[in-house]
């Protein structure tokens, strides 16, 4: 809606997870770096968590083209408020199995069958997890039996859980301790620093064919560090909004009141905040007048 009004060629803060977009901060390297061995050295369990909009499927997105570039053969579930049944019947259709998908029995046999014909060949074959920290115990235990196939070269099924923190406290657990045993990487995404924030929009506007840009200043860019707290999906959307309430203002350039509407409109929460009024709007008296703070300290 505003792309020729400030000259973008793409929306540069869409909210889906295009692996074109990656901000490969340091940290984002390595996870990435971490899945991409883990799978290649078969180490088995990898787990991949961080808190929600820090860029777990975005980094999913972006092990799953190098599995097809690598014509590596993987199944990829999405939905994991799943029982037994139901999981199997997902991997089965995910991984193409020639077989009775209902029953988990024949399921088993042809996964197995694959596995071993794949892993005879020197092939890896990869089972991606998302959301696992809604798993059911017996579910996460039907997984961590799928893992127990190995041979002299390594596990012979790699399986990725990623999920957010609840899942690392799940396997914590007593009842967790064996499945947590055979976790050989752990990668942990963690909100973006003020730098980080500030060389996020930077990238993504410059992706999207804006590289000079004058749209926010640098205090706009430290407020919404702040009161988005680092997650790069709570960027995403208030970067967006913002670009939507200048263009509806025919100006390109962000104010504070801009800030101050889209936060409120979008519910925001952030330290020293205070409270929603029944409108739905934060009261007045903005955080910089009740502690006199510098943006982003």
């Amino acid at each position: 809606m505003y792309k020729a009004f400030f000259g973008f060629a793409e929306n540069p803060f869409n909210m889906s997870p295009d692996p074109s977009f990656l901000f490969r901060s340091a940290q984002h390297e390595e996870a990435l770096a971490n899945l991409i061995y883990g799978v290649q050295s078969r180490k088995g369990f990898v787990v991949l968590t961080g808190e929600v909009g820090t860029g777990k499927t975005t980094m999913l997105e972006c092990l799953r083209d190098f599995l097809h570039s690598q014509q590596i053969a993987y199944a990829s579930l999405f939905n994991s408020r799943l029982n037994v049944q139901q999981f199997f019947e997902m991997v089965a259709y995910d991984f193409g199995l020639r077989c009775t998908r209902t029953s988990k029995t024949e399921v088993l046999f042809a996964l197995n069958e694959m596995i071993l014909e794949r892993a005879n060949l020197g092939r890896t074959t990869v089972l991606i997890v998302d959301e696992a920290h809604n798993l059911d115990w017996d579910v996460l235990e039907e997984i961590r039996l799928l893992g127990n196939l190995e041979n002299r070269r390594g596990k012979m099924l790699q399986i990725l859980l990623a999920g957010q923190p609840e899942l690392d406290r799940k396997l914590e657990a007593p009842e967790f301790r064996q499945l947590k045993q055979r976790v050989a990487l752990r990668c942990v995404l963690e909100p973006l620093q003020l730098e980080e924030t500030l060389e996020y929009i930077q990238s993504r506007l410059t992706r999207a064919g804006l590289k000079e840009q004058t749209v926010f200043p640098p205090e706009i860019l430290r407020e919404i560090h702040f009161r988005t707290q680092g997650i790069p999906r709570l960027i995403n959307a208030m970067c967006d909004n913002l670009l939507l309430t200048a263009f509806a203002l025919e100006t390109k350039v962000v104010t504070m009141a801009m800030v101050d509407e889209v936060a409120a409109d979008m519910r925001l929460q952030w330290p020293g905040q205070r409270p929603f009024l029944a409108d739905g709007n934060y009261a007045e008296r903005t955080l910089r007048e009740q502690r006199q703070y510098t943006p982003g300290d």
